[in-house]
């Protein structure tokens, strides 16, 4: 038997039981505003996404810095609720589980009448909740926009009776932690199907498709044996640096690129310049690999002419060269050797000077072209593995949030 529902009043809540009510947060959370002074803790917290309430240590190097006089920080206890105020809206909230302090920026919570934690954990989670604070901040970024407490206390959340809340949040407490591990087994099959290829594409342009082909010495450390009919040469001998600056009118038959994201030979995302500038000019076929940060892999062949940013060295292959070979092992073997000669910290980067002194495995012509073509056919499997589990991530990212909001809203009888 359906039991009887009635409507909230509030749009994100919608239909709730009967049986319950609907009241402002400030009736139900009370904001935590014991300052950090004098110092109680040095332990400081962090709030990230997906992870929730974490120690800053580990963190990693992301967000903003911690500082270094935490007097003026907030005093977090285990079981309190921390939400970005800048942030809310995309999800940045969870339960600590530590006793810790965290930033002014953040909002600490508690229930009020022995309200359920864990049920106003998942309240403040459900992206329905989230969405409806659009609107509420100030800022210019309308997901960075920081809602005011006294904005957020005014914001209305159901009240169920406490045994439902209890019974909601443990319900929840077992699905969502079965559909995260399932998201997490699945984020690191899609891992290793990364190496794998990674290492498939490796092993196949330094050593060939024929395993039983005798070896020799490289007479390069680094590179090791390779098939007896290869040959070793610098990158400088087997490409033409092809890229010429040119001030670029947009409509001259050609696209121009800017902020290319481009990672493992494909082009992800690029913006069209917009106005007349100074860039690189490349032509179909052309590979283009990027001297800024190279461990990203980030290169792919030019499939029209392009004006592209100078942050790529534009590279014409000679004639018995394979683009696609060269690109395959441009992306693996060449970028990890690379990678150890960059220069610069925060933005790594490499130069055409260095690369073209770097040796290159040359198979030949004929067996360049069969290489690329058999790694062309193994990366569009691997890749469409990856697409087809990343799908699958999203689907059940989609239905945790489905039914946290179905739960916590009563739309699902327990």
């Amino acid at each position: 038997m359906t039991r009887a529902m009635k409507d909230s009043g509030i749009e994100w809540i919608g239909q709730i039981p009967e049986n319950w009510e609907v009241k402002r947060l400030k009736n139900l959370l009370k904001e935590r505003k014991e300052k950090n002074d004098p110092i109680q803790t040095k332990e400081v917290l962090s709030l990230l996404k997906d992870r929730g309430v974490i120690p800053y240590s580990e963190k990693g190097d992301i967000g903003n810095k911690a500082k270094e006089d935490v007097s003026k920080y907030k005093l977090v206890y285990p079981n309190d609720i921390v939400l970005n105020s800048m942030n809310i809206i995309i999800g940045s909230v969870g339960k600590s589980n530590y006793y810790g302090v965290v930033s002014p920026v953040y909002y600490v919570l508690n229930t009020k009448n022995k309200n359920n934690i864990d049920f106003y954990n998942y309240v403040l989670k459900s992206e329905s909740f989230q969405k409806s604070l659009i609107g509420l901040g100030n800022g210019i970024l309308e997901h960075r926009m920081r809602i005011p407490i006294e904005k957020l206390n005014g914001v209305s959340l159901p009240l169920p009776p406490l045994e439902e809340q209890e019974r909601i949040a443990s319900i929840l407490d077992e699905k969502v932690e079965r559909i995260d591990a399932i998201i997490a087994d699945t984020k690191q099959s899609i891992e290793e199907l990364k190496q794998y290829k990674q290492s498939l594409i490796t092993e196949t342009v330094t050593k060939g498709l024929d395993k039983n082909v005798p070896m020799k010495d490289s007479g390069i450390e680094w590179i090791g044996q390779i098939p007896e009919d290869w040959e070793v040469v610098k990158l400088k001998y087997l490409v033409q640096l092809s890229g010429t600056t040119v001030k670029c009118n947009i409509g001259d038959g050609y696209v121009g690129l800017e902020n290319i994201n481009s990672f493992e030979g494909k082009i992800n995302s690029y913006q069209i310049l917009s106005s007349s500038s100074k860039e690189q000019f490349c032509h179909k076929g052309d590979i283009l690999y990027s001297k800024l940060r190279p461990y990203l892999s980030k290169g792919f062949i030019a499939d029209k002419d392009y004006a592209c940013s100078g942050e790529f060295v534009v590279l014409k292959p000679h004639q018995k060269v394979s683009s696609m070979f060269l690109l395959q092992y441009l992306l693996t073997v060449f970028t990890k050797y690379i990678n150890a000669t960059t220069y610069g910290t925060k933005m790594p980067r490499t130069s055409w000077d260095k690369m073209k002194e770097v040796y290159v495995l040359v198979p030949s012509f004929e067996k360049q072209n069969q290489i690329a073509n058999f790694l062309n056919e193994k990366i569009r499997q691997i890749d469409q593995l990856i697409q087809d589990k990343d799908k699958l991530i999203k689907d059940y990212e989609e239905y945790k949030k489905s039914i946290i909001y179905e739960y916590v809203t009563g739309k699902i009888e327990i």
